[in-house]
């Protein structure tokens, strides 16, 4: 006897929504998954999703986390997004099981809390813009960063000149443009969020307060090395939780945690193995919604 495809479907979406619930209560809030690049095509999507789980949501504690898969994306986009989930939600925490880069990771910065194990990776800061011919996406940092090696030159080549009189002036500026706004958002998110609840000094002066010129301080710190491609070399660059440690961010390390780790991996792989299974791009995940 065949077996009919789309009963195959229902079951494993049924066993995605069964993961999901199991992670609502070892995190005991609201989850959701999001896949794919953070792109302005999506927020209205996004919107609407939040707007969906956030009334069906039965739960009083106004807190939700996001299991987060994405190469990255739209600075603006993400400030938007976070626009959304802070006003349906008091606590909004940040999982990546894989990866989350670029404008991942300017996301996460807006987290109460980031959750990581020993194989998530975040990345280097770096928006994604338009290329100057329209062609696709590139990415900002690295473009800013061609352009000043090639007028530290002391002598152009003929390709040199060619690449220079291409540029549009306008967009360069939108490029910086969006290099600074990515640093600004990172900045004032680790101060509003992240560094909240850290009052008193654990290592350095243990237990005298912790001034706002500190908080600031720190976040300036962090998003000047997460900005400083100069440091990692690549745009791709995989910033695991010890070298994200080293940079003084406190992340939630669930490696060790065997049920944690068991609820968050047991929700993403099936998830991942099924989006990969029907070549989506990009997927929004909730057992409250019918997305799936």
């Amino acid at each position: 006897m065949k077996s009919n495809p789309h009963d195959l479907d229902r079951t494993i979406v049924h066993h995605i929504d069964e993961k999901a619930r199991a992670l609502e209560n070892a995190l005991k809030c609201d989850v959701i998954a999001y896949f794919g690049q953070i792109s302005p095509q999506y927020f209205r999507l996004f919107r609407n999703f939040i707007e969906e789980v956030a009334d069906a949501s039965k739960r009083q504690d106004k807190a939700i986390s996001v299991v987060l898969r994405t190469p990255g994306g739209s600075a603006e986009t993400a400030e938007r997004m976070v626009g959304v989930l802070r006003h349906h939600y008091e606590t909004v925490n940040f999982i990546v099981p894989d990866i989350a880069m670029s404008a991942g990771t300017i996301l996460c910065m807006a987290g109460d809390s980031i959750y990581m194990d020993y194989s998530s990776a975040l990345g280097p800061i770096d928006p994604q813009v338009m290329a100057p011919d329209g062609s696709g996406y590139v990415a900002a940092l690295g473009y800013l960063d061609k352009v000043e090696e090639i007028t530290a030159k002391a002598a152009l080549s003929p390709a040199d000149v060619v690449f220079l009189r291409s540029l549009d002036l306008a967009k360069l500026a939108l490029y910086e443009q969006a290099r600074d706004l990515s640093i600004d958002l990172l900045k004032k998110w680790l101060v509003q969020y992240k560094f909240k609840d850290w009052v008193k000094h654990r290592t350095t002066n243990r237990g005298s307060d912790v001034t706002p010129d500190e908080k600031a301080g720190r976040a300036e710190e962090i998003a000047t090395a997460l900005s400083d491609h100069k440091r990692w070399h690549s745009h791709g660059r995989m910033l695991n939780v010890d070298k994200l440690k080293d940079l003084r961010l406190e992340i939630d390390d669930y490696s060790k945690d065997a049920a944690l780790s068991g609820a968050v991996r047991g929700y993403n792989d099936i998830l991942t193995a099924y989006t990969d299974r029907m070549g989506l791009p990009f997927i929004l995940h909730s057992h409250h919604s019918e997305t799936l």
